[in-house]
C-alpha cells in the first residue's frame, strides 16, 4: 500500500469488517454458536460497558445498534448471520462524526478488535474470512 493511500485511511471516518477486506485484522469473524446466543452474548457485553449505549436491537435482521462513548463518541452496528447450524458470522461496522489529527481510523479499529476479543473469550472462534474470494 502506498504511503499516501496508507495517511488516508487513517483519516476515514468509518470502520467496517467484511469478508474480503484488504486488512486481514478486519475481516469477518466466524463463531461456533447460534445467532440468538451470539446476540445475547453481545447485548450483555455492550450493557457490562457503562460507555455503551444500546440504541436498538433487531433480532429479525441481527443487528445491534450502539453508541459507544470511549476514546471518540462513535456509533457501531453489530450484524450476526447465521452460516450454518452453530456457525454464525459477525461483522462491524463503527463509524464518527469527530476528527482527530493523527487520524480517528486507528482508534475506530482498535474498537472493532476489542469487541471481537470479547467475544473471542465467550464463543469458540473458528476462523475469519471463511468464505472469502480468495
Amino acid at each position: 500500500m502506498s504511503i499516501f493511500r496508507q495517511l488516508a485511511s487513517r483519516y476515514k471516518k468509518q470502520c467496517e469488517t467484511n469478508e474480503n477486506h484488504s486488512d486481514p485484522e478486519l475481516t469477518t469473524r466466524y463463531y461456533r454458536t447460534n445467532t440468538v446466543q451470539m446476540m445475547q452474548t453481545i447485548e450483555e457485553l455492550f450493557k457490562a460497558d457503562h460507555n455503551v449505549n444500546i440504541l436498538s436491537t433487531s433480532k429479525e435482521h441481527g443487528e445491534i445498534a450502539a453508541e459507544l462513548k470511549k476514546d471518540k463518541s462513535c456509533f457501531a452496528i453489530v450484524t450476526v448471520v447465521t452460516v450454518r447450524p452453530f456457525e454464525t458470522a459477525v461483522d462491524i461496522n463503527i463509524s464518527t462524526e469527530q476528527s482527530s489529527p493523527a487520524g480517528v481510523h486507528p482508534i475506530l479499529k482498535r474498537e472493532v478488535l476489542s469487541i471481537y476479543e470479547k467475544l473471542n473469550k465467550r464463543h469458540d472462534f473458528l476462523g475469519s474470512a471463511r468464505n472469502a474470494d480468495k
